[in-house]
């Protein structure tokens, strides 16, 4: 070999043979590498796979977790207590206590129990109205709802929050229409001399009427203490029916009040109301699980103006049921009552 062209050509062996001692190298450092993905992915899969089922059996022990809490029958009513739901009737109503008289004449035409002394719930927002209307104070005052005003004997839920202010005028609309809590204890809190004289008023003014069986503690109706008997009611109801306000009020099908930069849309509680086969000149609803569902309205039916009370109706629609039973027979019977009917009272 020329010893000029050697030269070269044995530099160009070293690198070739440096070239492929690196890559032989390598190649297993690559293989390794390779190898280490494939693990760490099989490691991730299975990671995956084993979280999927803590998670299933996470889900699993939830759902096995949850407790079934039998259902809490109601609370009995005075009346059912006292037993006055076996008491039978012609009308076969759901009410335990009814009356109905016709305003003009004072005849019964129907009793049923009238005598007996009950919690009569949110009917006592009827003389809240009564005493609030006579007492001739500014309708355009504004009140606010306080926490004084918020229910702690039921917990009933309101949506005049503690800072809403309304008018005196507003507040009572919504206590004898929508039978709103909060309202009609505002009222009796602001009353001149505060709520324990407005109490004092609503018996004192009770007696003066003749209602011997009605006890007040409160103005809202929410306490079972507030107790009346069907006779009673029945001479509140005419009492009422005499004040053009209490009228229009209570008789309302819907009212509006702006509270802040919101709209509340209330509705009256007495569907009837907006029934066009009813005459209704003054009504009112209550309903504590003491009371049950109760109802006293002025009505005009068959020519008659009658009064209707009716207590402690179990189930939510019956006490409406009593109503619509007694305006059939009445427009049935429109000159004379059957005195079978008007024998049965405790």
């Amino acid at each position: 070999m020329n010893p000029v062209l050697g030269q070269p050509l044995k530099r160009i062996l070293q690198v070739v043979g440096i070239c492929a001692v690196l890559a032989a190298l390598a190649l297993p450092e690559a293989h390794a590498a390779q190898r280490k993905k494939v693990v760490v992915k099989k490691q991730s899969q299975t990671t995956s796979v084993v979280a999927k089922r803590k998670v299933r059996v996470t889900l699993t022990a939830k759902r096995k977790s949850v407790v079934r809490v039998a259902a809490v029958p109601a609370r009995p009513s005075y009346g059912q207590i006292a037993g006055l739901h076996s008491t039978q009737d012609a009308l076969d109503l759901k009410s335990s206590v009814a009356l109905v008289i016709d305003q003009d004449t004072r005849e019964v035409l129907f009793s049923k129990n009238d005598s007996a002394v009950l919690p009569i719930a949110s009917l006592t927002k009827l003389m809240t109205g009564v005493l609030i209307s006579e007492a001739k104070l500014p309708m355009d005052e504004m009140i606010a709802i306080t926490q004084d005003d918020v229910d702690t004997e039921k917990g009933s839920s309101s949506r005049l929050r503690v800072g809403t202010i309304l008018s005196r005028g507003e507040l009572l609309h919504l206590a004898l229409m929508s039978s709103e809590n909060r309202a009609a204890h505002a009222l009796g809190r602001t009353y001149p001399g505060g709520l324990s004289a407005f109490v004092s008023l609503m018996n004192a003014k009770a007696k003066m009427l003749g209602m011997k069986d009605t006890r007040y503690v409160e103005p809202t109706g929410l306490s079972s203490h507030n107790q009346s008997s069907a006779q009673d009611l029945a001479t509140l109801v005419s009492t009422a029916y005499n004040d053009p306000t209490l009228r229009e009020l209570s008789t309302s099908p819907g009212y509006q009040v702006e509270v802040g930069n919101r709209t509340l849309q209330y509705n009256n509680t007495n569907r009837l109301v907006k029934n066009p086969a009813w005459d209704i000149g003054l009504q009112k609803t209550g309903y504590i699980s003491e009371a049950g569902q109760c109802l006293v309205m002025q009505a005009k039916i068959a020519g008659r103006k009658l009064i209707m009370v009716f207590l402690d109706s179990a189930g939510k629609l019956s006490r409406i049921g009593d109503a619509e039973r007694v305006r059939r027979w009445v427009e049935s019977n429109p000159v004379t009552s059957s005195p079978a009917i008007k024998q049965v009272s405790g």
